[in-house]
C-alpha cells in the first residue's frame, strides 16, 4: 500500500530550534531530491491490504545512515531513536516508533 503523505504540522514553532542548520546531515538532507524515492518506490507497494507502507524517505534515509556510519540494523534504529539529526534527515518531525518494529523481540 502506498504511504499517505503527512499533513502539514501546525504550531511547529520550535522545530528550527531543535537542530543546528549547519550540521552535516541537515545540509545533506536539503541537497537530496527525496521526490525521486517517492516516485521510484511507489510501484513496489501496489496492494491496498495490510499495514501501510513505510515512507520511502524513512527507508532510504535509514539505509544511507546505516551505510555511512557502518551500523547494524539494530544500531541504526537505536541511534535514530536517540539522535535528533537522524530523525531530521529522515524527515521525522516528531519522534515516532515506526522503525522500532524492525528490532528483534
Amino acid at each position: 500500500m502506498k504511504h499517505r503523505p503527512r499533513l502539514p504540522e501546525q504550531d511547529d514553532l520550535l522545530r528550527p530550534l531543535l537542530v543546528d542548520l549547519r550540521h552535516e546531515l541537515v545540509k545533506l538532507a536539503a541537497l537530496i531530491d527525496w521526490e525521486v524515492f517517492e516516485r521510484e518506490g511507489a510501484g513496489f507497494f501496489p496492494s491496498g491490504k495490510g499495514r501501510p507502507a513505510t515512507e520511502p524517505r524513512l527507508v532510504a534515509g535509514l539505509l544511507y545512515l546505516q551505510h555511512a556510519y557502518r551500523l547494524s540494523d539494530e544500531a541504526v534504529v537505536a541511534r535514530w531513536v536517540e539522535t535528533r539529526y537522524y530523525q531530521h534527515f529522515t524527515d521525522e518531525t516528531f519522534s515516532s516508533i515506526a522503525p522500532l518494529s524492525i528490532l528483534p523481540r
